[in-house]
């Protein structure tokens, strides 16, 4: 399953798929690409408190990726996040595995498409895998059994209101 496309959400819909999962008692693995752990994230803080079912792992650093000209260690850091993916699907161990952020890593060249669907044909028959983030390269739009597209339509934060904790993060 894939969320796509330029609008607020993508993270949001994903994690109300990994919500649903963990209400019929699956454990759901949800790896954030080029998140660090020092950045504070509702849903990590909500899962840790209340959602023993859902495990957050963030991977990346506190600072922002330069997308048109990544730092070696955020490559080391997205390759690390696939391999605890691949380890996750193949250990029986999730109903589901969330890879948040995935598309963006594959377009600014932390990863290679190649890579992301080779994990997406070891997946399991058993196990839901999901894929956020902008720029979905059309490889692996083709290959999901669904994808939806977040298109934004109007955004406050281009009237300058700032993120805000419960709404953005």
């Amino acid at each position: 399953m894939v969320y796509t496309g330029n609008g607020k959400g993508k993270t949001t819909a994903a994690l109300g798929l990994a919500l649903r999962q963990v209400g019929w008692g699956r454990r759901v693995l949800f790896l954030q690409f080029m998140k660090g752990k020092g950045n504070v994230y509702g849903e990590r803080i909500a899962a840790e408190k209340y959602l023993p079912l859902l495990e957050m792992e963030q991977h990346g650093r506190d600072e922002f990726v330069n997308l048109s000209n990544p730092d070696p260690v955020d490559v080391e850091l997205a390759h690390r996040a696939l391999e605890r993916a691949k380890a996750a699907l193949s250990s029986g161990k999730y109903g589901m595995v969330v890879l948040d952020e995935v598309n963006v890593a594959v377009a600014c060249g932390l990863l290679c498409v190649e890579e992301v669907m080779g994990l997406i044909d070891s997946k399991p028959e058993n196990v839901d895998l999901v894929l956020t983030g902008r720029y979905c390269p059309k490889e692996i739009l083709d290959r999901a059994d669904m994808v939806s597209e977040v298109q934004e339509v109007k955004h406050h934060y281009s009237k300058g209101v700032a993120a805000r904790a419960g709404i953005e993060y």
